[in-house]
């Protein structure tokens, strides 16, 4: 189907719940990501309909990830990077406190970094370890990391930066759930329960690890 019924589209999109019966389907997981046309026309209005947001793509003004896109239907994933090429604004995908997507203005060194999080490893030949990402990357690398850690992928080199561990103290947030979008400090992992302990605004609580991504 090219369309989804409106009705149908995940609450993580910031849209009316009430207009034309149709809207935009995007190419890649519904609900992981939201696609470029809603982003351009109703979250930064810059465009006002899809003839204008074409027009902006054919010309290669929009970057995702530093990359021209090709699609209005293109999905950006959480984290990911968006460039406005005339105007030189940079922003990022996140998640609002209240679980739905927003636009973080960012710095042009800011949008060519991305954090995934690491949902699974694979051992290679030649003892080479592949890591599988939350936003659907895959990469061989020797920096020492665990599921369920963070990594830090510098877009430009193609390479992984750095490893921010799931631990203790560490800052997170919660990306699944009825606590989506909520931010805070790790304080205990029960590995048998696969649940996290969680302090967040003074309060605590208590998630499922899959549920959490450790942040800078």
């Amino acid at each position: 189907m090219a369309h989804l019924k409106r009705q149908l589209v995940p609450k993580r999109w910031p849209i009316a719940r009430k207009g034309t019966s149709f809207i935009v389907r995007p190419r890649g997981n519904i609900r992981r990501g939201i696609p470029l046309l809603i982003v351009l026309r109703d979250m930064l209005k810059i465009c006002q309909n899809r003839k204008e947001v074409k027009r902006a793509i054919h010309e290669k003004k929009i970057l995702v990830n530093g990359k021209p896109v090709r699609d209005d239907k293109n999905t950006l994933l959480l984290f990911d990077t968006l460039t406005i090429v005339p105007s030189n604004k940079f922003y990022r995908i996140c998640l609002s406190e209240k679980g739905k997507y927003s636009l973080e203005d960012i710095k042009e060194d800011e949008s060519i970094k991305k954090i995934s999080k690491i949902m699974n490893k694979k051992i290679l030949k030649g003892k080479k370890v592949q890591l599988n990402l939350r936003d659907g990357r895959n990469f061989l690398s020797d920096i020492k990391c665990n599921i369920g850690d963070s990594v830090l992928i510098n877009l430009k080199s193609k390479k992984i930066e750095k490893c921010i561990p799931l631990k203790e103290k560490a800052k997170i947030i919660i990306v699944e759930g009825k606590h989506a979008g909520k931010k805070g400090i790790l304080e205990e992992l029960e590995s048998k329960s696969k649940m996290a302990k969680l302090k967040i605004n003074g309060k605590k609580i208590n998630v499922l690890i899959k549920q959490i991504m450790v942040v800078e």
